[in-house]
């Protein structure tokens, strides 16, 4: 896919959605007023309606450096103002506000209109400024996000507590993700969604639209390196979301795969009844099938071992927000280097853009939701207690990624614990909700009810666990009851059960490792006379030399590559984040062991890939 030309002088400059892109849209990135509310008390304070004490550099978070705000202590609310000029040329057009994140609960104002409000940190939403400017005038945007720390909410690793500490980090408050406007006519597309079918050469594509009106037509049109492949019609007048199948001729189908990350062209548009086209996207598609036969999970019909990294997508300068494009596509291939096919994108909704780099990449990704804060750790007393926004939030993501080819599997919850008995809970509910909402809102990927600890779901597609023993020999023991349908499984206190019997589902290891070295604290504990240094963490005995890491990492990877039942890994983590140093990078992505060694003990062919 080609990349759409950018005004070079805003920071995260690129078009953030490059699978429906319109010609007509204007990145708002940049220097916005900015105010501090300690006590939630601005709306009172009239902080709507007048200018804002200090700056910030959107789309950075005011914890981090890049904002150049780098306040890191807690703010129940902060607020944002920023004047556009709605381009002339958009007259006949709807003005769309487009935020692609704001933690956590956010109220939009244009021109002292509310125009929207949305709960949730890591996903996406619309405001539509119809009735709040015209083109040509200007549009006065005020934005006040919530972010309590005494509040249950999903908030990935936030700490709730002051200090980066374990495996909490430095919270993002208010926005985070790219700010922009798009016009669009009255009778739009609304987004697409597409479904590949494998098995019949074909690619579905279903077209919401925002109104169905008589004698107009939809349009889709596939094509690879610039000659069209398929096209296909339909009346856009009788159904709310009319449906195209594109059928792809043999000599043009090439199935997406980590070898061959082929991605189509696609073009959809919708006509008038005199043939003028109203509304026109640009967007990609990709072939591909997922499929789970006993417990191999195949990929276009082979097993593929996925040996995967667990990424947090933290960065020193820029906390959960890339610094730029390129260092998502950086962190793809790190990974890549160092013999990894894919990732777990963990406790955090990726900016989507990595999304679109993994698809061009052949990465393979399991998307996650960021669940931490509510129902996995983070809060205090509010542990397995998530409410209904879960379900909702989950929703918006499946909505918003549905699309991308390098999403091979879902994982709406990690480590939820809580013993199982004779009631029905609250954890219960939520995870057979977020289950049966993904099963509906995509029946063609796996999904894992809950990764690790508390498995609630028995018809779950995926089952896992997670184990940091450090010693490969306990390890290998450990793990070898996957062979009589007794795998190892995560358990509370006096061995109490958090889930529901396993099933014989496919099954992988989905954290791992997390192998403690950082060179610079072991030479200064060694110079210290043999105390140790506990300025960062990792799991287990830290080793005592690099040696010793790469001894301990093949060991414990042969275990899981030489398991005939294990259909991948999950290896803690791709680099360091704050404290913790059990990266195979350091925090800030430069060198810190031997890539060709940790290459060479994942490359080798694993046991359920000789099958």
């Amino acid at each position: 896919m080609t990349e759409p030309k950018t005004n070079q002088s805003l920071p995260k400059r690129e078009h953030p959605r490059p699978q429906l892109f319109r010609e007509n849209w204007l990145n708002l990135n940049g220097t916005w007023g900015f105010e501090i509310d300690a006590g939630d008390s601005g709306l009172e304070r009239g902080l709507r309606t007048r200018g804002l004490t200090g700056e910030i550099l959107v789309p950075f978070a005011p914890e981090s450096v890049l904002s150049g705000v780098e306040h890191v202590d807690f703010m129940e609310a902060v607020w944002y103002r920023r004047t556009v000029t709605v381009p002339q040329e958009w007259s006949g057009l709807k003005p769309l506000l487009h935020f692609g994140a704001v933690d956590h609960d956010a109220t939009v104002w244009v021109n002292g209109v509310e125009v929207a409000r949305h709960r949730g940190g890591f996903t996406p939403f619309t405001a539509d400024l119809s009735d709040a400017v015209e083109p040509g005038a200007e549009a006065v945007i005020v934005v006040r996000a919530r972010d309590s720390r005494h509040e249950m909410q999903a908030r990935g690793k936030q700490a709730t507590w002051y200090n980066n500490t374990h495996c909490q980090y430095t919270r993002t408050t208010g926005i985070w993700q790219t700010v922009w406007l798009e016009a669009v006519p009255e009778v739009h597309i609304k987004r697409l969604r597409m479904t590949p079918n494998l098995a019949d050469s074909s690619l579905t594509i279903e077209i919401p639209l925002s109104q169905n009106r008589a004698g107009y037509t939809v349009t889709a049109t596939l094509s690879s390196n610039g000659t069209e492949v398929a096209v296909a019609q339909a009346r856009a007048d009788l159904d709310l979301s009319p449906s195209l199948r594109l059928g792809i001729p043999e000599d043009s189908l090439r199935p997406w795969s980590p070898e061959d990350p082929f991605l189509y062209d696609l073009e959809v548009r919708i006509s008038d009844p005199d043939g003028r086209v109203v509304d026109q996207v640009s967007s990609y598609a990709a072939v591909r099938s997922v499929a789970l036969d006993g417990k191999v999970v195949r990929i276009n019909g082979k097993a593929v071992f996925q040996r995967l990294v667990l990424d947090q997508g933290y960065w020193p300068e820029s906390l959960m927000t890339s610094p730029d494009d390129a260092a998502l596509v950086k962190d793809i291939e790190l990974s890549m280097q160092a013999g990894f096919n894919g990732a777990r994108l963990h406790q955090k909704v990726f900016e989507e853009r990595f999304l679109y780099h993994a698809d061009r990449l052949g990465y393979l990704v399991w998307g996650e939701f960021g669940d931490w804060g509510v129902s996995g750790g983070g809060t205090v007393g509010h542990n397995q207690k998530p409410t209904a926004s879960f379900v909702a939030q989950w929703l918006e993501v499946l909505q918003r990624d549905y699309n991308h080819p390098s999403i091979i599997g879902w994982c709406p919850l990690n480590e939820t614990h809580q013993h199982l008995h004779d009631r029905i809970t609250v954890l219960d509910d939520v995870t057979q909700a977020m289950f049966l909402a993904t099963k509906l809102a995509d029946p063609t990927r796996p999904v894992i009810d809950s990764s690790g600890y508390s498995h609630r779901v028995r018809e779950t597609d995926i089952y896992d666990s997670h184990s940091y023993e450090q010693d490969p020999v306990k390890f290998k023991l450990q793990q070898e009851g996957l062979a009589e349908g007794k795998p190892f499984l995560n358990r509370g206190h006096d061995a109490v059960d958090y889930s529901v019997p396993y099933n014989g589902q496919p099954f992988f290891v989905s954290e791992f490792g997390g192998i403690w070295w950082n060179e610079a604290e072991a030479r200064q504990a060694a110079e210290a006379a043999g105390t140790d240094v506990e300025s960062s963490w990792g799991y287990g005995q830290r080793v005592a030399s690099e040696e010793e890491f790469y001894e301990r990492f093949e060991g414990l990877c042969a275990v899981l590559l030489d398991n005939p039942d294990m259909f991948g890994y999950c290896y803690t983590q791709l680099t360091d984040v704050f404290q913790e140093k059990n990266g195979i990078y350091n925090f800030d992505r430069t060198s810190k062991l031997d890539l060709a060694r940790i290459r060479a003990i994942q490359e080798r062919q694993a046991a359920i890939e000789r099958g």
